[in-house]
């Protein structure tokens, strides 16, 4: 079997990702998963596919992530290895799209505007 190359986004978190049959190596920015992502929460969500279709091991996962926090890095990274699995196996696509692992969230931050403390904000109001 060939390896498969996908990318996953989350708020400004690019995750590209290189899958190939194996023995179940996941490895992000040359580190293993447990070094990159000290949380337990974070590795869970990076295996939620791979758990979800079965195939926990089966595949060895090379994974860039850039941008963001770890959270968005996570969650980047999930989409990516979600959308290689349809590609190694189109009867997978149901159970992941079922659980969303394939929608792209679209939420940002919102941009700070000019006279104001935070994007919505204002400054306090003083009445004297």
């Amino acid at each position: 079997m060939e390896m498969i190359n996908k990318i996953g986004r989350r708020k400004t978190s690019v995750a590209r990702i290189y899958m190939a049959p194996g023995k179940g190596e996941i490895t992000v920015n040359n580190r293993s998963l447990e070094v990159y992502f000290p949380f337990e929460l974070h590795q869970i969500v990076v295996k939620q596919p791979l758990t979800l279709v079965g195939v926990n091991g089966n595949y060895d996962i090379k994974i860039n992530v850039d941008g963001g926090g770890i959270t968005g890095q996570a969650e980047a990274a999930r989409m990516a290895i979600s959308r290689a699995l349809c590609e190694f196996d189109i009867e997978y696509r149901p159970a992941l799209k079922k659980e969303g692992f394939l929608t792209r969230d679209p939420r940002m931050v919102e941009r700070k505007k000019p006279g104001r403390r935070k994007a919505r904000r204002k400054f306090q109001f003083s009445k004297r």
